[in-house]
């Protein structure tokens, strides 16, 4: 089995059709008539029912189109592996990142990419959301991490983790479990700055629970998850934050998680790029590395 017929494959199965996937791929239909057959010999199946100008996959298709798809991605990764290694993967790498992947994801995932490069060096510049993002928009940082999509015109955003929101207190600020969403009116309140990240998804999901953020009762508008960890534990009020940023405090019981009644909060973690920037060597490779650890459905924590 050869790895262009593999292409052809895919491109016909994807397309359903083997005219689009001749202009897709550049080359003639009986060009692809002729590879699609000898595939069909080499496998000793059928993969496709021609029905006039129409054509359906069979059942041997739809068990070969996925895999097929993992071989042909991991052929480009050994690509991109062999032709790195003939590189020298060295140099500074001055990354931006928003206050939760800065302080808990992108740590560990520098210590491992440096572990395999060890001529690399790392500048991790920490910040809200708004001001990554506004940096690498006006060419100051070349790569960011972040806690939202706030402009995918111009930029590429490639999630990378899944975050969890929690309602968090100290024990003695709620008095028990929230009857409904509502009852957060009642709740003395500790926010993020405007641009964080974290209030943004905050507001987004509060808004589809019908609660008006506007409303709730503020006592505090604080500059940094830290700031409001600490006001937190003071008994200050309560606030909406990453679990990742509150796990010890959750550990120790120094805070509280609080159910609010039928309202999950899930966002995700996105690198970006510039659209219009070509990423230097070492950058490339940075990110080939954390693409290949991500899994944007995993909420990610930390063990105990």
């Amino acid at each position: 089995m050869e790895v262009h017929h593999l292409k052809i494959f895919a491109s016909v199965y994807r397309n359903k059709s083997f005219t689009k996937a001749s202009k897709q791929l550049h080359i003639s239909q009986p060009t692809v008539s002729e590879h699609i057959k000898n595939l069909e010999i080499a496998l000793g199946c059928s993969l496709f029912d021609r029905l006039g100008r129409t054509i359906l996959p069979t059942v041997e298709a739809d068990l070969l189109y996925p895999r097929a798809l993992k071989i042909l991605d991991d052929l480009d990764r050994l690509q991109e592996d062999l032709a790195m290694a003939g590189e020298r993967i060295g140099g500074e790498l001055v990354l931006g990142a928003s206050t939760i992947p800065g302080t808990y994801i992108l740590p560990g995932l520098a210590v491992g990419f440096k572990e395999k490069y060890p001529d690399i060096s790392f500048e991790i510049r920490i910040g809200d959301t708004a001001t990554v993002t506004e940096q690498v928009l006006n060419h100051e940082l070349l790569y960011g991490i972040v806690g939202d999509r706030t402009h995918p015109q111009q930029l590429d955003y490639q999630p990378l983790f899944a975050d969890e929101l929690i309602l968090v207190a100290a024990p003695s600020v709620i008095a028990g479990p929230l009857q409904s969403p509502a009852a957060l009116y009642g709740v003395p309140f500790l926010i993020r700055e405007q641009g964080s990240g974290t209030r943004n998804i905050m507001e987004y999901f509060l808004k589809r629970a019908k609660i008006d953020p506007a409303r709730l009762n503020i006592v505090a508008t604080l500059g940094s998850t830290a700031a409001v960890r600490e006001a937190l534990k003071t008994g200050l009020g309560a606030s909406i934050l990453s679990r990742l940023a509150v796990h010890e405090e959750l550990q120790t019981g120094n805070l509280q998680e609080y159910q609010i009644p039928g309202l999950k909060m899930k966002r995700h973690f996105y690198s970006i790029k510039h659209k219009k920037r070509t990423l230097p060597l070492h950058y490339q490779a940075f990110s080939h590395y954390i693409q290949r650890m991500a899994d944007p459905e995993l909420v990610v924590n930390i063990q105990s």
